[in-house]
């Protein structure tokens, strides 16, 4: 099942998403998704209706170096040398499918980051690993961009990563855990710069050095999450720097595409 958050003439609301590519209809359902669904009657057909970040987290919580190949690609170290490491997007860079990536003057070297993410579905502390999927309301997609200029030239990564408009997210929830093999998943970015459109980042899930249990299991040792919270699984190589007037669509087979125009702030 997939759940996502959507704009329509009557107000904002969650909705179940049923249907493939531009034929998608939307029932809206009572209340979140953290609940099982009850439905409102009210349905909205292509068209009608517009999807936006299938969650507003308190908190976006991501993994970066968690793919030897891009360590190597944007660090130029092994990643023996740089292993794993944590850090934060505030909830205010979310953005939804369609939503523009806005990049101001002073980030001049920005590169999208295609991602499979998490979304929590209930507070959680000390997560052991084997038990992750107790604690997953299900998948999206994310695109974690980056300024490299600031995040080399800052030395942490707050604002490099933390810009407004520099986490889009979406373009729904796929909630059925069990029909994605989150261990041999398929990672792509297509960049349309100039009108051609060239696949970036090909990948898989399978050369993530930390697993989601790992991921989850290091966080909640230090971190309480709360539903709604997302969490960033690390991107794979492939990453290219974009500019306005480009388009990013990054694609998780199963779970879906999310794609965005590149714009100046």
């Amino acid at each position: 099942m997939r759940i996502g958050r959507i704009a329509t003439p009557l107000g904002m609301a969650f909705a179940v998403i049923e249907g493939e590519e531009d034929e998608l209809t939307a029932k809206v359902i009572e209340g979140t998704p953290f609940t099982p669904p009850k439905f409102t009657g009210k349905e909205f057909g292509p068209g009608e209706y517009r999807l936006l970040a299938p969650m507003l987290p308190s908190k976006v919580l991501a993994i970066g170096r968690n793919y030897a190949d891009h360590v190597a690609e944007v660090f130029k170290q092994s990643a023996e040398h740089l292993p794993p490491t944590l850090f934060i997007k505030p909830p205010t860079a979310v953005v939804g499918p369609g939503a523009p990536i806005k990049i101001p003057e002073f980030a001049t070297n920005v590169e999208f980051e295609g991602e499979l993410a998490l979304v929590i579905s209930r507070p959680c502390k000390n997560v052991r690993a084997a038990d992750w999927r107790q604690v997953v309301l299900g998948y999206t997609v994310v695109n974690d961009v980056s300024s490299r200029d600031l995040q080399f030239s800052d030395g942490q990564w707050a604002r490099a990563k933390g810009i407004d408009t520099f986490c889009p997210l979406g373009p729904w929830i796929e909630m059925n855990l069990d029909a994605i093999d989150v261990t041999d998943l398929p990672i792509k970015a297509r960049l349309t710069h100039e009108g051609t459109t060239e696949v970036k980042q090909d990948s898989n899930s399978s050369q993530m050095i930390m697993s989601i249990g790992e991921i989850l299991e290091f966080i909640t040792a230090s971190i309480t999450l709360l539903p709604g919270d997302v969490i960033c699984t690390g991107s794979p190589a492939g990453t290219a720097a974009m500019v306005p007037g480009d388009f990013i669509e990054i694609e998780v087979p199963g779970v879906g595409k999310l794609g965005n125009p590149v714009e100046r702030a």
